[in-house]
């Protein structure tokens, strides 16, 4: 196996309320890389900086009393391979403006990740940025020539400012890497994790006579298309029936939704989106399936945004309507989320440490971000067991 020389010391910085993620990731990445140390499986493990016990720079992120803000980092960058890891979802740090609370948001994150890159640029040897939600992925297209595309925006301010790579998990839409062809950007898929979670913690069954893949929508028809193809189950498809002849604050509306695939009934089902926002798509799914006569129903998603409460989700739940739901870690989750019985968490942990480590000896991740000989192996122990059952 050819072996790879870092580019440099690696220095982790996070800067937002993400920090016990960003320990973790550093915890594990320090035990990958003790292993290999004490077994002198690289040449390189005794380069300065290879081995450290904690990877995270000593940094701060200082407000002022009008919501102004500096970032301040304790220790230098230069010559180091630095990840930033970012949250720009997490809603669980508030501070006083003029005497008024203020919740951090999403706009406030994003010009936080802008000062720590221009703090390190110039003297990092290399600055990556691993923004697990993309920030503004769902402006990826103009539905006028009045619309604003701040995700494009967002990417090209990132790659001026010196950012050598992007790793953005399960985009809302992939095609947003052409607003930065100079730039490394690369989307790892959470599918592996998702359906090893899947099988430890329920007791669905992943073929094709018991289960079905469904898409909530069409712009999700790629992501159902890569869950059935990787399991061999049938896929189903929601599409959305609009009226072309009006338009509703800007829209078509919607007349109906429809369902093209196979029976339902009796069937165990799998529903695949990148999101759950309000969770009204979702459970709009669910409820129709279910009238068609579906089993168990599971929500499968990236992230777990919740922006409706949980309380529509507990109903569901109660009901019969959802079996479970299972999300990342990759955002912030409330331990009001986390402590309900239907949601299941799927640990990325250990996957983004791989990625720091694969990216700072510059190894080819294309394996390691589609997952696709993993999940093979996955679901191939799977039927063996199942055999002998």
């Amino acid at each position: 196996m050819l072996q790879l020389e870092p580019c440099g010391p690696i220095g982790i910085i996070s800067h937002s309320a993400n920090r016990e993620f960003v320990q973790a990731v550093s915890s594990t990445l320090y035990q990958k890389r003790k292993s290999r140390y004490d077994n002198n499986a690289n040449p390189f493990v005794n380069n300065p900086g290879y081995l450290r016990s904690d990877y995270i720079l000593d940094s701060s992120l200082i407000r002022f009393q009008t919501g102004e803000g500096k970032f301040n980092l304790a220790e230098s960058t230069r010559g180091h391979d630095i990840f930033i890891i970012t949250d720009v979802l997490s809603h669980n740090e508030i501070i006083n403006i003029s005497g008024f609370d203020h919740t951090i948001s999403p706009d406030d994150h994003y010009r936080d990740l802008l000062r720590i890159v221009s703090t390190c640029a110039g003297k990092a040897r290399r600055i990556n940025v691993i923004m697990p939600f993309v920030y503004e992925g769902r402006t990826e297209n103009r539905g006028s020539s009045n619309e604003s595309m701040d995700v494009s925006s967002m990417l090209q301010q990132l790659q001026e400012l010196g950012v050598a790579n992007i790793i953005i998990f399960d985009p809302h839409d992939a095609r947003i890497d052409n607003s930065v062809p100079l730039m490394g950007i690369d989307f790892p898929r959470c599918a592996y994790k998702i359906i090893q979670t899947l099988l430890n913690t329920t007791s669905v069954k992943l073929n094709k006579d018991h289960t079905i893949v469904v898409s909530p929508d069409e712009s999700g028809v790629n992501r159902g298309i890569f869950y059935s193809s990787m399991m061999n189950l049938p896929l189903g498809i929601f599409y959305r029936d609009r009226d072309y002849s009006v338009k509703v604050n800007g829209e078509h509306p919607i007349k109906a939704y429809k369902y093209l695939g196979d029976d339902v009934k009796d069937k165990d089902i799998l529903i695949i989106d990148d999101m759950i926002n309000s969770g009204s798509t979702m459970l709009r799914t669910s409820k129709i399936l279910k009238d068609h006569g579906a089993r168990d129903i599971y929500c499968l998603s990236t992230f777990g945004l919740f922006t409706g409460g949980l309380e529509v989700f507990d109903k569901a739940y109660e009901d019969g309507l959802v079996k479970a739901v299972l999300c990342t870690n990759l955002i912030y989750r409330t331990p009001e989320l986390l402590s309900r019985e239907w949601y299941k968490d799927v640990d990325m942990i250990p996957y983004v440490a791989r990625i720091i480590d694969a990216l700072n000896v510059n190894e080819s991740v294309t394996e390691l971000i589609t997952s696709t000989t993993r999940i093979q192996d996955l679901l191939d122990q799977v039927r063996i067991d199942d055999l002998f059952d």
